[in-house]
C-alpha cells in the first residue's frame, strides 16, 4: 500500500528482496493471528500492540487507517481481535519501520469439531468413490424423470 519512502538504490535491491520474500510466506498463509502472535511478531509488548491497534469503542469496526493495525471484521464487541498477516506485515513495515519482518503463522493443535469434520470428510469421499464404483456400468440418474420412471417396489 504504502511503498513511498525514499531510498537509495543500493538499499533498493536489498529491501526488494526482502518484500518479494515477505510477499510470498504471506501470500501462502491466509489463516488470521491474535494479539499473542502479533506481540511477538513486532517485539512489542501487549500495551503497546493494542495502542497500535485501530479500535473504537463505540465502532466496532472502524474504517481502514493506513496509520495503524487495522484488525479484521468482528461481529460482536467481545470477539477477540484478529489480525491478517499481511496487514501485520504492512504496519511493521510502513509504520513502525521495520526492515525485517517474520510473521509465522502456526496451525492450532485439532480440536474435537475439526476431527469430527475430518472424519466426515473421509466418510463422504469413500461413499463418493463407492458411488462412482457402482455406477461405472449401469447409466447415471440425470434427471427427476428418470426418478419418476422407476417402480417403487
Amino acid at each position: 500500500m504504502f511503498n513511498g519512502s525514499l531510498q537509495n538504490s543500493k538499499d533498493y535491491s536489498v529491501d526488494l528482496g526482502i518484500n518479494n520474500e515477505i510477499q510470498a510466506v504471506m501470500a501462502s498463509s491466509d489463516s488470521l493471528i491474535g494479539i499473542e502472535e502479533v506481540q511477538k511478531s513486532l517485539n512489542r509488548s501487549r500495551a503497546s500492540v493494542y495502542r497500535y491497534t485501530n479500535t473504537d469503542t463505540r465502532n466496532i469496526n472502524p474504517a481502514f487507517n493506513p496509520r495503524k493495525l487495522n484488525p479484521e471484521y468482528r461481529t460482536d464487541q467481545k470477539d477477540p481481535l484478529l489480525f491478517h498477516p499481511n496487514e501485520v506485515a504492512r504496519f511493521a513495515k510502513d509504520i513502525l519501520r521495520i526492515k525485517e519482518v517474520n510473521v509465522e503463522v502456526l496451525n492450532s493443535p485439532s480440536t474435537v469439531t475439526q476431527n469430527v469434520l475430518n472424519s466426515i470428510l473421509e466418510e463422504l469421499r469413500a461413499i463418493r468413490l463407492h458411488l462412482e464404483s457402482n455406477s461405472d456400468g449401469s447409466k447415471p440418474i440425470s434427471s427427476t424423470q428418470d426418478i419418476k420412471d422407476r417402480s417403487v417396489a
